[in-house]
């Protein structure tokens, strides 16, 4: 059965004990997972990879049947899913163990997936797609925090966390979190002391490195990778972050299909566009197609996949992606 995520909400999690979350917007499936399921099993919770399950199934059996006296019912996250989990989920489904709870986490998944399919058609089990947020959600989100918070904050300063977060949900959240704790017993924030505050996507070394790759300039990244010391815990911050920009860069793409002129393209876009991003934006999109930007935002997926495998080798294998990336012909 097919719900949509803002419907979630309507939906008694009493009565279904198969979901499937599939798409690109992880910040908004962890919200959901927090609200509606967390507190509802409050502590009993178990998280797993779907390789981990698929090498050793009669384990993962063992440990979900598995009760402790305190524990009545057990909510099972399975993370990265693919079709390949379809005969585990069969099987649990036919041994009818009414107190577990299960949570597939998928990424963007295609109408003839088999895994889709599944959960779409039978109407004991709820399949929500996750899809990206626009700036129209976002700002929803931020108004409405601050107002039930009664925070008081600008739209110039909703507007500077938005463009801040570069449309990640998760990015979001951790910002606005950030400012509430900041603004307990002031009664006013102005907008520098939010631009010094959020400041986490905005690094500078990391917008640098991000650009340079972008913009092919070779020369410009290599001096920024032999002056820094980036850590594995960077790493999947700058892979996401190139992600968002790539995604932007596609919009602005589909956008000149029907709008040739690219100042009257980057001066409507939504969310607006600072005036000193334009010139790098401009160079930017003059080295990619749409189908070039297309493969990239897959091949980034693939690597973030390979680095959460790989964790202490991610500084070389993203500097390595970077560079190969820069060293691609353009268009």
């Amino acid at each position: 059965m097919i719900s949509k995520s803002f419907e979630f909400k309507k939906i008694n999690i009493n009565n279904y004990n198969y979901y499937l979350f599939y798409g690109e917007n992880n910040g908004l499936k962890n919200e959901i997972i927090e609200v509606y399921f967390k507190t509802r099993f409050k502590g009993n919770y178990y998280n797993y990879d779907e390789d981990i399950i698929l090498k050793n199934k009669n384990n993962f059996f063992d440990e979900i049947l598995t009760k402790s006296f305190f524990e009545v019912e057990k909510l099972i996250i399975i993370n990265e899913t693919t079709s390949k989990i379809i005969p585990i989920i069969e099987e649990i489904i036919e041994k009818k163990i009414h107190d577990i709870f299960v949570i597939l986490i998928a990424g963007k998944l295609e109408k003839k997936s088999k895994l889709r399919n599944m959960f779409e058609k039978n109407k004991n089990t709820i399949c929500v797609p996750f899809y990206l947020d626009n700036y129209q959600t976002l700002f929803y989100k931020v108004d409405s925090f601050f107002k039930e918070k009664k925070i008081p904050i600008s739209n110039e300063i909703t507007n500077a966390i938005i463009n801040r977060s570069n449309g990640d949900r998760l990015h979001l959240n951790n910002e606005i979190t950030k400012i509430e704790y900041y603004s307990k017993g002031k009664k006013k924030i102005n907008l520098d002391e939010i631009l010094k505050l959020v400041n986490l996507v905005e690094n500078s070394d990391f917008n640098d490195l991000i650009n340079a790759c972008l913009s092919k300039n070779e020369k410009k990244l290599k001096y920024i990778i032999n002056e820094n010391n980036f850590s594995n815990e960077d790493t999947i911050i700058i892979i996401r972050i190139i992600l968002s920009k790539v995604k932007r860069l596609l919009k602005i793409r589909n956008a000149m299909d029907i709008n040739k002129n690219i100042e009257n393209v980057l001066l409507n876009f939504k969310p607006p566009i600072f005036w000193k991003e334009k010139d790098i934006l401009k160079q930017q999109i003059s080295h990619y197609s749409k189908e070039n930007l297309e493969i990239l935002i897959k091949d980034l997926t693939e690597i973030e996949l390979q680095i959460k495998k790989n964790y202490q080798n991610s500084v070389n294998m993203t500097l390595d992606f970077i560079l190969n990336e820069v060293r691609r012909t353009s268009n």
